[in-house]
């Protein structure tokens, strides 16, 4: 799989390019859904990764983008339930994660990637 962060708001992944936050798993790619989340945004002043949204739990790592500046919040249950199912959880900025995940087979590649802040 082949991911590239292109600029604050756009990343490429396979040739086509989203101005969306993504989640990836197992090559498959769709935008996240975040509306399950935003009930936290006063508490972190932005909508945070929580576990009520999908999270592609399905493998042995979950790599997370952490947007541009990497402020993204990521919840302490998000952190509770990987290390509950054995999942290492890689939190980073998003341009890191996108070359991480371009090293990884399309079919390993579990990732929720947030393209802003």
């Amino acid at each position: 799989m082949k991911a590239r962060f292109i600029r604050f708001g756009k990343i490429e992944i396979d040739g086509r390019v989203y101005d969306y936050d993504v989640v990836i798993e197992k090559g498959i790619v769709c935008k996240r859904k975040k509306k399950a989340s935003r009930q936290f945004r006063e508490r972190y002043g932005h909508t945070p990764l929580s576990v009520h949204e999908n999270i592609p739990w399905g493998g042995k790592q979950l790599v997370v983008g952490t947007g541009t500046y990497g402020s993204l919040p990521v919840m302490d249950e998000v952190i509770e339930e990987a290390e509950r199912r054995g999942i290492e959880l890689r939190c980073m900025p998003t341009e890191e994660a996108c070359q991480l995940i371009s090293r990884k087979e399309e079919k390993k590649v579990r990732a929720i990637l947030h393209i802003t802040c």
